[in-house]
């Protein structure tokens, strides 16, 4: 059975390596040029979504990126802290923060927090991705969009609610 320590190591690697997996993913993002003509499937420019989408695809890729970078930096700062205080060349006068329970805890519910809105920012990057390629919500024939959506916004806050759950079992150890 691991130690409560090493349950916390292994929590905050899962946090940073996730969040280097979506940070990668916004960066591929953030390259894709939404007001490109060609790059859509929309038949209908009835159906086509304005600049306001294009706006909102940057702005929530960046909300993204931010909250995944604070996560991520929360977490490794955390690492780095149970790796000092472990030392032996430890001294408590240099280094305050020793591992105490309550530190780790918050650090790291404000790391899987942070975790947390990333992956829902992401996601409303997506649904907008969808709407400028497949054409807006809004749109009475825009079936492909609802196709792509629908299970985006029923799987990912599962998907987030799992994880969001493991945080909190990790919180408590």
């Amino acid at each position: 059975m691991p130690t409560g320590t090493s349950v916390h190591v292994t929590a905050l690697d899962g946090i940073v390596n996730v969040n280097s997996l979506f940070t990668l993913a916004v960066f591929v993002g953030l390259t894709w040029n939404p007001n490109d003509p060609s790059n859509t499937l929309i038949n209908d420019q009835a159906c086509a979504a304005g600049p306001s989408k294009a706006e909102d695809l940057v702005s929530f890729h960046v909300y993204s990126f931010s909250s995944f970078l604070f996560s991520s930096l929360i977490a490794l700062g955390l690492k780095q802290a149970i790796r000092i205080s472990k030392s032996p060349t430890y001294h408590p006068y240099e280094f305050i923060a020793r591992s105490h329970k309550s530190f780790l805890r918050i650090g790291m519910l404000v790391s899987g927090i942070g975790s947390f809105c990333g992956c829902g920012f992401l996601m409303m990057a997506l649904v907008n991705v969808v709407q400028i390629k497949l054409g807006t919500l809004a749109c009475g024939n825009s079936s492909a969009s609802y196709a792509a959506v629908v299970p985006l916004v029923i799987l990912v806050p599962i998907a987030l609610l799992t994880y969001a759950s493991f945080v909190l079992y990790a919180f408590s150890r």
